[in-house]
């Protein structure tokens, strides 16, 4: 699996919800496990991937932050900036609608159904677009695949 597809997969696993009996049965920690295995293949010494592969288990929204950021990084240096105007768009509004989501939940403000439809559509569009950017050759993994892992190159 690709490293972009990994953390797509992960993402799509820590935010979707398939609930029997009350019971989750996607498992978060397998969502930010996956994210972390794919930020981990495209670590280069000194770049972004590795802020975001530190922050995959600390939280939702600033990890989302972090793994667009490093992808964005990486884009711009190779002169995608079509694409990653579109990914700051997305990360604002997955980050912005989430953490208005967030203070919500601790009662701060009113939870809509607007902004509930808003964030999980801009986090919808997000993942689609990781898993349309994961062939990207600057994208491919920077680290040999391990054990049970099948190689991108």
């Amino acid at each position: 699996m690709r490293p972009v597809t990994k953390i797509a997969t992960g993402l799509v696993i820590v935010f979707g919800a398939l609930r029997f009996n009350g019971l989750d049965l996607l498992f978060d920690p397998v969502g930010w496990g996956m994210c972390a295995a794919g930020l981990l293949l495209l670590q280069r010494p000194g770049d972004a991937f590795a802020r975001a592969q530190a922050a995959a288990t600390a939280g939702a929204l600033v990890t989302v932050w972090l793994i667009v950021d490093a992808l964005m990084t990486r884009m711009r240096s190779r002169g995608d900036n079509s694409r990653v105007a579109l990914l700051d768009v997305l990360r604002w509004a997955v980050a912005g609608l989430g953490a208005a989501g967030l203070l919500a939940g601790y009662g701060y403000a009113e939870l809509s159904s607007v902004l509930v439809v808003g964030w999980f559509a801009a986090l919808v569009v997000l993942t689609v677009v990781l898993y349309r950017l994961a062939d990207r050759p600057y994208f491919a993994a920077t680290r040999p695949a391990s054990d049970g892992e099948v190689s991108s190159a």
